[in-house]
């Protein structure tokens, strides 16, 4: 994801006087050059790093939906649209078969090991922001059983 299109997106939604849509944007832009400021690719920003903070933001999201009390239908009903409008702009991630058959093409010799620590370690530095480390986990745990 670039972070001109979510710039884009936010002016279009400040024209339409859409506030909610325009602040969890905004909120999103602001997380991305945060985040990108921290490492020091303040002007040039990468579209790698920008979909990092966009799923680390959707999480965050889910989070505050899965905790909010059930009294606050308000509050959940805002932090719910913020989820939808930031799931919009997440990079779609791999399933659980293709992360498999990436496992099993590129980490043949790792995953011969049946170390589950060493494979993780070695697959999380190609798979992280392409996958949910929860799929990535569960995948290897069947291959190491």
């Amino acid at each position: 994801m670039d972070i001109e299109l979510l710039r884009k997106d936010m002016v279009a939604a400040m024209k339409a006087k859409d506030k909610p849509r325009k602040e969890a944007i905004s909120s999103l832009i602001s997380a991305v050059k945060k985040a990108a400021i921290d490492e020091g690719c303040r002007d040039d920003i990468p579209e790698e790093l920008t979909d990092r903070v966009i799923l680390k933001e959707m999480k965050t999201v889910k989070e505050q939906i899965d905790t909010c009390p059930a009294s606050r239908e308000d509050l959940k009903a805002e932090y719910q649209f913020r989820y939808d409008v930031i799931s919009e702009y997440a990079p779609k991630l791999l399933s659980a078969q293709e992360v498999k058959q990436i496992l099993e093409e590129k980490f043949a010799e790792v995953l011969a090991t049946k170390n589950k620590g060493q494979i993780m370690k070695a697959v999380m530095g190609e798979l992280k922001g392409k996958a949910d480390g929860k799929v990535i986990n569960q995948v290897v745990g069947e291959l190491c059983s």
